[in-house]
């Protein structure tokens, strides 16, 4: 069985639900529950590990709205699921205990923009054209230094940008004990593990389909 710090997921979803404006996580069936009232996921419940709070959920669950998560993978997220669920893209809970980004100059042609409101920073890279190249977002709260939605569109990858971006949010760090925390697709964690970020477990998402 995959075994990951709980505080350490806890920390994390506190974080992300300050930086995306949602309730703050509320413990639910040995997990936490999020309320993500979005048109396509009503709600998400995310576990640490197996528990029979996960398969209790799983089976009296028939929206398709609703999503589980487990730090765990997608074998161990079977097992607890009766045959309705789908599972979705593998994806990678990492931390930057030795990410400490060196120079990631910006590739020409592109310009690089930073916003800060209270606890979140901005990042987005520009073309010449005034066009989005890649994106994302940090967070610090209570200890915690989260990255979340990097990316880097399809047209524009391959140059750099990521690293820079990357490189720009972690500018804006604070505390040097924050516990730096990302969730990665499986592209992404190519990347992260060459900055020096390490993968502490996969994160298995698991919906009814429509």
């Amino acid at each position: 069985m995959t075994s990951i710090d709980p505080e350490l997921i806890a920390g994390w979803l506190r974080t992300r639900s300050v930086a995306r404006g949602l309730p703050l996580p509320v413990a639910d069936h040995g997990g936490w529950r999020v309320e993500t009232a979005q048109p396509h996921e009503l709600r998400r419940y995310v576990f640490a590990r197996a528990e029979d709070g996960l398969r209790e959920l799983a089976n009296t669950i028939v929206s398709p709205h609703v999503f589980l998560k487990l730090c765990g993978s997608e074998s161990e997220m079977r097992a607890l699921l009766p045959p309705r669920w789908q599972m979705q893209e593998p994806r990678f809970v990492m931390t930057g205990e030795s990410y400490s980004p060196g120079s990631a100059p910006l590739a020409t042609g592109y310009t690089l923009q930073i916003t800060r409101n209270g606890a979140i920073t901005t990042a987005r890279i520009l073309t010449a054209y005034g066009m989005p190249a890649a994106s994302g977002y940090a967070a610090e709260v209570d200890g915690f230094f989260i990255y979340d939605q990097i990316a880097t569109e399809e047209a524009h990858r391959r140059r750099g940008l990521g690293a820079c971006l990357m490189q720009a949010l972690h500018s804006a760090r604070r505390s040097s004990d924050s516990i730096q925390i990302l969730v990665a697709t499986a592209a992404g964690q190519a990347l992260y593990s060459s900055l020096g970020w390490r993968i502490r477990s996969p994160y298995t998402t698991a919906h009814i389909p429509l």
